[in-house]
């Protein structure tokens, strides 16, 4: 008998242990390549005020984050255990991009798991080298700001493209190659490499949540930069401001319209 697509992706999502959330996606992801999976939407869809996560790190505003300089051991590991919270978070949004919108296209399911099984595996790097450094994830205060922005566009997935992976993770485009500088000029080769390989595959995580806004945009006749705009206005609670790695982004699916427009910012 198959198994249902989105209970499985629930149930991951809701898994609390580090440990055995990895191994119930890698299940999620064995279950996909054997076409183990049926696609019967839930007899209804929860709000997921708080996904599942371990007790620890604790949750506080972003301005009450200690601001650490990278040139202590503390900051260095303060800037990974930050990167680690960020990873672990976009399994669960990747997850639950999946549970939420349940009549989306088989290719949509696809690109989504494949997503969350890039940033598990981002995730477990980022905190092995954490363990290098002498921490452990959750030693640390993180904030929540990419869930509630998750809860905040949990009743359209168009909202949700446009914010989550298009605003949010595009941040991460922006702001990694300056990070990548500060870790090479610590001399920290090994982060200098993870944090490559998360800029890379970010730029397709990226492009995911723009094909599918996309995608949305066409079924519903919007023009996808006109809305895009809209959104950002009606949605996003921080200032969206340079410096933007224009590359980048460009290599993500924005639109010369929309790369012009982030000029202007």
């Amino acid at each position: 008998m198959k198994k249902n697509l989105f209970q499985a992706a629930f149930d991951c999502l809701m898994e609390k242990d580090l440990n055995t959330k990895v191994s119930l996606l890698s299940q999620l992801q064995e279950d996909w390549s054997q076409d183990r999976f049926d696609f019967t939407p839930t007899a209804e869809v929860v709000r997921i005020a708080d996904p599942g996560r371990p007790d620890r790190p604790q949750l506080v505003a972003p301005k009450e984050l200690p601001k650490r300089g990278l040139g202590t051991p503390e900051g260095h590991a303060s800037l990974m255990h930050s990167i680690a919270h960020i990873e672990f978070n976009a399994v669960n949004l990747a997850l639950d991009a999946i549970y939420r919108f349940q009549e989306m296209p088989y290719d949509y399911y696809r690109d989504w798991l494949g997503v969350a099984g890039e940033e598990s595996y981002h995730f477990q790097m980022v905190r092995e080298h954490l363990n290098h450094l002498g921490y452990e994830y959750g030693d640390m205060p993180a904030h929540n700001g990419l869930w509630l922005t998750t809860y905040e566009t949990d009743h359209d997935p168009l909202v949700r493209m446009a914010l989550v992976p298009r605003t949010l993770e595009a941040r991460g485009l922006d702001v990694t190659p300056p990070m990548i500088q500060k870790l090479r000029a610590i001399g920290d080769k090994r982060g200098v490499e993870i944090l490559k390989i998360l800029l890379r595959d970010e730029i397709g995580h990226v492009e995911v949540g723009t094909r599918w806004f996309r995608y949305l945009c066409q079924q519903r006749q919007l023009n996808p930069f006109n809305h895009f705009q809209w959104i950002v206005e009606n949605y996003f609670h921080g200032d969206l401001r340079g410096p933007f790695n224009y590359e980048a982004r460009e290599q993500a699916g924005f639109s010369a319209e929309e790369i012009a427009w982030l000029k202007t910012l």
